[in-house]
């Protein structure tokens, strides 16, 4: 009887940790697992072959793979490091028969990866994500929009396309009537046929979400009179007198917002249906914090709000009173130049403290402040209790701050906000101590990835840290002072850790020798060394040194690029 349970019980479960816990109970429950699972996530493309995961999960429907480090976003990874999407690629294109969503992230793809893939698998693929991704053309853009008639999802977001001309677009307006989301947002796709669009929406009446780059909106009244169903567009630009815009009619359900460049002058045109938005991004609007404070109290049902730190503490205290359904808060750093063109445009405990205090179904925070203090931390603890992630960075400015260390409001925080999953602080030297440090590991029971930039004062805090953290999985230390045998013993106290990303550390005389006690089955250790990066014509910066180390079992990589050292081969035990 327990086996009949299991076979009719595990294909309801979705919960990735749950059905790996069932997996182990006994055979049969591996065996069902592996045969049900449709959804699988590799956090790093080195972490198995395509072969072992086909023959782990036959049946995937759905495969997300992840490349390059998350560092890499910031330019901190050599452009050479790897990545290559093309290996999976070849093996989805013989074997994966079951597989109708693709996800690449940060990934080199050429247009002969996706060719191959259209010409596969062109029939059944209904998503197909490259996420940050490089190292393809429009060329190959026009094999999907071409051969996957079935698509309804093409994501192109923040990717590095080489742009030849725009008849991706005109083949996806000609081929496809079931596209639901359409997102080529901050690429440098630019020789966009507006008509296309318009084609689109017309043919396509279940399109729910266009992400698009600099179009003049004027050149849109068409697209959004035949997109009816459409409720998120993000996008577009304004480059007439702001008047012009007052005629242009929006779709009846459009609930979530991104105008690129739109200021103040052409900010009334949201007006009309700003009362039913739950999304509103205006990290690349051109408004200052008394534009904040005027648009967010028309804005009471948000749920989403994405901007710049020039919305300032007196634009949070707005958000806090206004919006009290507020799910997900991200501040970005705005420019300098603008910071100071706009001295109310900075955040810090202030507004911190009113949006931990109105703001109480906050789910996500991720912000950069001019200051904090451990009482900010403190509330944001007391209130916050449905808090999943949380990311602040302490910008480095020459101001002194008077509250440092956090130490008690770390602790706070991460003892009230039970749910924590994710969590990211990076401060500036003296931000943390020893003690502070110690008080992450002991109250992070949840956490399952997490990033320290420039925190602690010595491997003592290290080494307390790591007698704690039970749940965390992936660890990214960057700018701190530890030496290489207290990462390494760091390393063997974490007993989930499965990868591990360091820039900044204290090398040892014996290049990367104190990092060996670390070295075990299937775990791969990388050194990248430190090299100066070019910042514009005139400027250079040094990089400290990486290491980069994680689980796999797909054995020792074979593209090792210059730029990278293997400290040692995976270590693969016999069967």
């Amino acid at each position: 009887m327990s086996y009949v349970v299991f076979e009719c019980v595990i294909p309801y479960i979705q919960d990735t940790l749950t059905r790996q816990s069932v997996s182990l109970v006994c055979k049969r429950g591996y065996e069902v697992e592996s045969q049900t699972r449709k959804h699988v996530m590799i956090a790093l493309c080195y972490a198995a072959t395509p072969k072992q995961l086909l023959q782990r999960f036959p049946n995937l429907e759905s495969l997300k793979l992840k490349g390059k480090p998350r560092a890499a976003m910031y330019n901190l990874i050599p452009e050479d490091w790897g990545g290559f999407v093309k290996p999976w690629v070849e093996e989805i294109a013989v074997s994966f028969s079951c597989l109708k969503v693709v996800h690449f992230r940060r990934m080199i793809v050429y247009d002969g990866d996706l060719e191959l893939l259209a010409k596969a698998r062109g029939g059944v693929l209904q998503v197909v994500k490259l996420d940050k991704c490089s190292g393809f053309s429009t060329d190959g853009l026009k094999h999907i929009c071409r051969c996957c008639r079935n698509l309804n999802t093409l994501f192109l977001e923040e990717s590095q396309v080489i742009e030849k001309d725009g008849e991706w677009l005109h083949e996806l307006a000609l081929n496809n009537t079931v596209l639901e989301t359409l997102n080529f947002y901050m690429t440098d796709l630019s020789q966009v046929n507006f008509k296309d669009l318009e084609l689109i929406a017309r043919n396509c009446k279940d399109l729910v979400s266009v992400k698009i780059g600099d179009c003049e909106i004027l050149d849109l009244v068409g697209f959004f009179q035949a997109a009816v169903s459409l409720e998120e567009f993000g996008g577009g630009c304004f480059n007439e007198q702001a008047e012009q815009y007052g005629s242009v009619t929006y779709p009846p359900r459009l609930c979530r917002l991104g105008f690129n460049y739109m200021s103040s002058n052409e900010m009334p045109i949201v007006y009309p249906f700003a009362s039913r938005l739950k999304k509103l991004d205006l990290l690349y609007a051109l408004l200052d914090t008394e534009d904040h404070c005027i648009l967010l109290p028309k804005c009471p049902n948000l749920e989403v709000l994405e901007t710049r730190n020039v919305i300032g503490d007196r634009g949070l205290e707005v958000l806090a009173r206004v919006c009290k359904n507020l799910k997900r808060l991200r501040i970005e750093r705005g420019a300098d130049e603008q910071e100071l063109e706009d001295e109310e445009g900075i955040v810090s405990q202030i507004g911190l403290t009113a949006i931990a205090q109105g703001c109480i179904e906050l789910e996500y925070i991720a912000v950069y402040v001019s200051d904090i203090t451990n009482t900010a931390l403190e509330v944001m603890g007391m209130h916050l209790k449905n808090l999943c992630d949380f990311r602040l960075v302490l910008l480095d400015k020459e101001e002194v701050i008077t509250d440092l260390p956090l130490d008690n409001g770390v602790r706070a925080l991460l003892s009230g906000c039970q749910k924590l999953k994710r969590f990211a602080l990076y401060l500036r030297p003296g931000g943390l101590t020893d003690v502070g440090l110690t008080y992450i590991g002991q109250n992070s029971h949840n956490i399952r990835w997490m990033l320290l930039g420039y925190l602690g004062q010595s491997d003592e805090g290290l080494i307390g840290f790591s007698q704690g953290c039970p749940n965390l999985q992936k660890l990214e230390v960057r700018g701190c002072c530890f030496s290489e045998q207290a990462l390494a013993v760091a390393v063997l106290h974490l007993r989930s850790l499965r990868y591990l990303w360091v820039q900044g550390y204290r090398g040892s005389s014996n290049y990367g020798f104190d990092l060996l006690p670390m070295v075990r089955p299937f775990w791969n250790i990388e050194i990248i060394p430190s090299r100066r990066v070019l910042l514009g014509e005139d400027r250079e910066v040094e990089h400290p040194a990486h290491i980069l180390a994680y689980y796999s079992l797909a054995g020792p990589r074979t593209d090792f690029p210059p730029s990278v050292i293997p400290l040692n081969a995976v270590m693969v035990l016999e069967e």
